[in-house]
This record gives C-alpha cells, structure tokens and sequence, in this order.
C-alpha cells in the first residue's frame, strides 16, 4: 500500500517565495523543469513562458543597437478556470525574480468612465518592483541595522551612557551649565553597557519594558484636492507636501523584542541610498516586469454600439497603447512598458479572441490553449507539487503533534469526488480539490490540540465516511462542496 508522508524539505524556502541563483542561466527545458515542481500539466503553456522569458535573457546580451529593436512576444493564455493559467505565470516571475501584477480587465474602465484607469497597472507594477528591490537592499544592510538598532536600545536602557551629541548653536550657552561625568564614571558606564550588551545578545532582557523615540512624519489631509486623480497623473501630492512638515519626534513604550521589530526597518531605511533603489526598481520593472491581464475574455464581446459593451472596447483601446509600448508617468519617474512582458488570460467560453479588436489581438501574437483537468490529474495534484495542499496540511498538522498519513485509495477517493463534481456542478478546476480536502481534515483541525491518537491515517473509507451524505444531496453538495 503507498503511503504519502510529508517531509520537511530543508533546502526549500516555504516562506513561499523562492529565486532560483542562477536563473538566466536556466535553458528553456529546464525552467519548464521548476516550473512542474508546482504546476500539473499544461506543458505547451509553460513551454511558451519558457520561451518569452528566455528571449528576455537573450535580448540582454545583445548590442544596444539590436537591444531596441527586439521586443517581447505578449501570450495569451485561454482555458477554463483553476487550470494553471495565473499559477504558470506568478511562479514564473517568483523563481526569476521579477516585478509581477496580476490585474482584472474588468476592474478598469475606459476613460471619462468612474473607475480605475488601465495607466494604474503599470504605476502599481512600479511601486511592487520598488518595494522589491527596497527589501533587497534592506537585506544587505542587515548586519549594519541591527548594530545600530543594538545600540539604540542600550540607549534606552541605560540613558545615562548615551554618547553625547553634538552640541547646537544654542547649546553652547547651556553646556557648560551641564556636568559632565568624570574618567572614572564614564569607565563605569561603559563596563555597564558591555554587560547590558552581552544579556541583550543572549535574550535575556527580551521581556523588559523601554521607551524609544521614533521620527512621525506628519500627513497632510489632501482628501479634497483629489488625491487619487493627481496620482493617476503621477503625481505623488502626498509625498510632495509631507516633505514640507516637520518630523516629529513620538515616544512609545514596547518591550525590547517589539523595539527590535520596529526599529530594524527604520535603520535599514536610513542605510540605503533611495535614489539609487528607486532607478534599478524602475529599470527592472521596464525590462524584467510581468503584469498578467485576467479576465480578458469579459471585454471581448461584440460590440452591440450601445450599453457596457462601448466601455469594453474603450477599455480595449486604452489597453492597446500600453501593451503596444508608451511612457506613463508614476510618482518615482517615466515608465517606458515597450519590454514589459503581457501575458493575457481568459476562459473564453462566451466569447472568442477573435472578438478582442484586431489591434490588440495583434499585440498577443503567441496563443496557448490549456487544457481542462482530467481525474489523473488531480491524482497527481494532490501528492507531486512542492507546494502540495495535502504537504501544506501535513505541515501544519504537525506543529500539533499530529502525523497525518494519506493512503494511495485516500488520494483517489478525493481525486474522484472532486472531478465528479466538476462535472456535475461547476467546473471550477483544482480549486475543487481544496473545497474537498477542507471538508475531509475539517474535524481534524479542529480537534487537533485535543486528541489523544497522533497517528491519523486518511483512506477511502474515511474520505466517504466525511463526504457521502454532503454528496448523497445535490442541493446540499451545491453550497458546502
């Protein structure tokens, strides 16, 4: 009998975000390769994103004079929903390490229209590159933060061995007045902070209560100048004024532990070089950025000339530029989006892609079709991806104590029940299997800190004695399944 048991994986991340080192050096075949680590199948659509982000690489090897000339070629992904489609495209930019949006077509509307403007895509992309490299660059100096946050708190520990400051203009006068600690006393003061230092280093004072003072910038209320019009101009009318406030300086008690959390950030940001963070942020997101466009299908009907359907293909026109290459203005600078590779998606059952306008269709020159999931695949679902919802539940079953076995028939029986009703309800894909393998541990999990058997084993027999009389009842199965 096959019995699947989740392991610890020591090499892996499971923060969830994991960049392959060495990825430009990664041929096709074998980005494919980490891409089935996560996804099931659809061999053509990782095949295709294998190639685009490839030519990405190869295109940085060019001369500048050929570098110009070649642009991405933008995919367009069609196939029912919880086949792979928005997974292919996010783990892709994950094990590359590239800026990722994921939009819905049907969020925007076109201009001169209430709601959001396609331009903001491209401004929220920038704003997840800069916080992409702000974080890199944050880990770099990490070491160094966390000394100057060390020394912060001994500050606060001990205020009398603070290092003097420099004395201002007006100080002057008022220094002399103030008595200065003698050879002697600052000896002593700095034995005692070695002390402190050396108990703060082994956690023995994580418990004890400080005060810190940390900078408050002032925000000023632009609620009535229309903040979010001016920024989808990119204009940053928040930031523009907010320099203009004075900092303040606020007092806050914590515990040390909680001084460490926040200070950490706040010393990171004062050894980074912003300037320089915010043009590599730009630079990666114009070349190496990903914005995946969902939902295409919802604005590829036909044209009736009247009703929503003059916002859809208004929605479609101001897509084009974009997607075809323009410069849109954020808040951190110009944004030429020519090398930002597209990626379209859509179920496309109402609709077909010959229904999007010529132009765009155009602009999507590279057409994947993937396929639905058959009940083998969700076999495989269930127990090959790193990232598997029985591997997930095994892990946090653990913290508990609990071993949580799934037998091969168990594997099955979930498989089976949830391609059933795929097929007899909604075909919601593998979404399916995590609305049933949720109804199968419900009990467990809830009772988990309280059981006296640690050992639990998951069959068929258990999966039926869980699921048959949700199943047994179509109305029923309908709401809970």
């Amino acid at each position: 009998m096959y019995i699947h048991k989740w392991k610890y994986n020591h090499r892996r991340d499971l923060k969830g975000v994991r960049y392959v080192t060495n990825f430009d050096n990664l041929t096709p075949k074998e980005i494919v390769r980490e891409l089935d680590k996560y996804i099931i199948g659809q061999y053509q659509a990782k095949k295709a994103v294998a190639i685009a982000i490839r030519n990405r690489i190869r295109r940085q090897k060019l001369p500048d004079i050929w570098q110009k000339e070649v642009l991405p070629k933008n995919i367009l992904m069609i196939g029912p929903t919880g086949v792979g489609k928005t997974e292919i495209a996010r783990r892709l930019a994950q094990l590359s390490g590239s800026p990722f949006l994921k939009v819905e077509a049907t969020r925007f509307t076109e201009v001169g229209y209430v709601g959001k403007n396609v331009d903001s895509m491209v401004r929220d992309l920038v704003e997840i590159s800069v916080n992409m490299v702000k974080k890199e660059r944050m880990e770099q100096v990490k070491d160094k933060a966390e000394q100057m946050v060390e020394e912060r708190i001994l500050d606060a520990l001990i205020p009398e061995s603070r290092k003097p400051q420099n004395i201002s203009f007006m100080g002057l006068f008022t220094a002399s007045q103030q008595q200065q600690p003698s050879p002697e006393e600052r000896r002593s003061l700095r034995q005692k902070r070695e002390e402190i230092r050396q108990k703060l280093r082994n956690g023995e004072l994580e418990n004890e209560m400080i005060e810190i003072e940390i900078e408050k910038e002032i925000s000023p209320f632009i609620g009535a100048l229309g903040q979010g019009e001016l920024e989808d101009l990119g204009i940053d009318l928040g930031s523009m004024l907010g320099s203009l406030m004075p900092k303040t300086r606020q007092k806050k008690r914590m515990t040390v532990s909680e001084a460490r959390r926040t200070l950490l950030p706040i010393e990171s940001e004062k050894l980074i070089d912003m300037d320089k963070a915010t043009q590599e942020a730009l630079e990666r997101a114009q070349n190496r950025g990903i914005i995946f466009i969902d939902e295409l299908d919802k604005i590829a009907v036909k044209s009736s000339g009247s009703g929503p359907d003059v916002s859809r293909q208004g929605v479609q026109r101001d897509l084009l530029p974009i997607v075809e290459g323009t410069t849109i203005m954020t808040k951190y600078g110009p944004v030429r989006t020519d090398y930002i590779l597209f990626i379209g998606s859509g179920a496309f059952h109402m609709s077909r892609p010959s229904d999007l306008i010529p132009e765009l269709q155009g602009r999507f020159p590279i057409r994947v079709e993937l396929s639905s999931l058959t009940r083998k695949d969700f076999v495989r679902i269930l127990v090959e991806p790193e990232n598997a919802i029985t591997k997930q539940y095994q892990a946090l079953l653990s913290t508990e104590g609990i071993e949580l076995i799934f037998t091969e028939d168990g594997i099955e029986e979930m498989a089976k029940i949830a391609y059933e009703l795929n097929q007899r309800l909604e075909n919601i894909g593998a979404r399916r299997l995590y609305t049933v393998v949720e109804k199968v541990l419900e009990e467990i999990s809830f009772e988990a800190p309280d059981v006296q058997e640690k050992k639990i084993i998951i069959d068929a027999k258990y999966v039926m004695g869980k699921l048959e009389n949700i199943i047994s009842d179509e109305d029923v199965s309908s709401y809970i399944l």
